[in-house]
């Protein structure tokens, strides 16, 4: 019976914190897959190049808050519990997202419009970055001792499916209507459905009490965290360089890189990057289940190593004339990516007591997207347009790779071992 209770707990702990994961990241990713008619709209210019550099720095400017919304919901974590951290996040998230889809562009309100835009992305990026971190470890602290690595997975698995999310239905609505009609108003129709997203997401989350056992430990204040824990918090940065770089370079501008410089239609570029997302989902619980076994630094090194090895003959996939060929190019991404960001989030949360781990953990990780994850797809834009060199992003993605690797093996191994009280 108690073994009973015990399973229905867990499944408790999954539902509450991937449900609002899912419909959070939905809302932040729909922005990449649509940057380009954003870049007219908002930003007009005679370069589709500096249209779509400008969207993407908006892209990138949300991710300057993701500190930031680290310091706030992970202090309010720490202190206020998961649920409640998790519960504001949902919607701080849905209601820029639905104003982004009404908001008036260039042509009609001026500079007024980016301005705005600018502003609600911030929003987002403060939203974002205590959703993901939270949720991890709120899934993880409830788990049990042998099923860490699978529960921190799944947390990262409902970031992925979010991001999946958006990609479908942008493919979608790409579909449905004529690349003039989309670019001047069906970019909208993503945006709007976030309004039924985010009141799913609240719902769930204030049904769903935090259904872990561990005892509240108050939290030491935000300067002694920072002071105490800022080596820990660079080295677990320093080995998620590649989560950041390779998640937002290959799941959010790959399908921008797909149609603007390979040449594929926008709904069959969408196709390709939600099938490898898909296959992306698979694989993360599978990474995170292994590293239960045998540990998590193994599994980090070997996804690392393949993909410096990997990385360029895949990438060469993606400009061959049939279809099939890049998306097996892209579905072999996802696999080597997925099986490092599997166990990044558990190795992240293990890193850290259990007094400051949300701070710990939402700090690390949203300052190493801040400064690489965000900046990704404008990167390589740049890149591409200055050196006119479209094999820029698989050179970005190995040496993120390099950098993670080294990190990795700088720090201990904590999968057989207790979570630091």
């Amino acid at each position: 019976m108690a073994e009973e209770a015990s399973g229905h707990s867990q499944r408790k702990l999954a539902i509450a914190g991937m449900a609002g994961n899912i419909l959070e990241w939905y809302d932040f990713s729909i922005y990449g897959f649509f940057a380009y008619a954003i870049g007219e709209n908002f930003f007009p210019s005679h370069s589709k190049a500096n249209s779509l550099i400008d969207a993407f720095g908006v892209f990138a400017a949300g991710f300057l808050m993701r500190p930031v919304g680290a310091l706030l919901f992970g202090h309010i974590g720490d202190r206020y519990g998961r649920q409640r951290a998790l519960t504001l996040s949902v919607v701080a998230m849905a209601v820029p997202t639905v104003m982004i889809g009404l908001l008036p562009t260039y042509q009609t309100i001026g500079v007024m419009a980016p301005v705005l835009l600018v502003v609600l992305r911030l929003i987002q990026g403060l939203s974002v970055g205590g959703e993901y971190t939270t949720s991890v470890v709120f899934m993880i602290e409830g788990a049990h001792s042998h099923r860490r690595g699978l529960m921190g997975a799944f947390g990262a698995a409902a970031a992925f499916c979010g991001v999946m999310l958006g990609s479908a239905v942008g493919a979608i609505v790409a579909s449905l209507m004529s690349p003039q009609a989309l670019e001047a108003w069906g970019w909208r129709l993503p945006f709007l459905a976030g309004i039924t997203i985010g009141v799913a997401g609240y719902i769930i989350r204030r049904e769903l009490r935090n259904v872990s056992d561990l005892p509240p430990i108050a939290p030491p204040p935000m300067g002694e965290v920072l002071r105490a824990q800022w080596p820990r918090v660079l080295q677990v940065a320093g080995f998620k360089v590649l989560e950041s770089v390779g998640f937002y370079l290959m799941f959010v501008y790959a399908a921008t890189y797909l149609t603007e410089i390979v040449g594929i239609a926008k709904s069959r570029a969408l196709a390709i990057n939600t099938i490898g997302m898909a296959a992306a989902v698979l694989m993360l619980p599978v990474a995170g289940a292994i590293s239960d076994r045998v540990g998590r630094k193994p599994v980090l090194l070997l996804s690392a190593g393949a993909i410096i090895v990997c990385a360029w003959p895949m990438f060469n996939l993606l400009w061959h004339p049939r279809l099939g060929v890049p998306l097996l190019g892209q579905v072999g991404f996802a696999i080597l990516i997925a099986m490092f960001d599997g166990v990044a989030p558990v190795t992240a949360a293990e890193a850290f007591p259990a007094n400051v781990r949300c701070t710990g953990v939402g700090l690390s990780h949203n300052l190493c997207m801040a400064l690489l994850g965000g900046t990704a797809p404008m990167v390589a834009t740049y890149l591409i347009d200055k050196t006119d060199n479209e094999m820029v992003p698989p050179l970005y993605l190995i040496g993120a790779a390099i950098v993670s690797a080294l990190f990795v093996l700088s720090m201990k191994e904590t999968g057989k071992s207790a979570l630091a009280e």
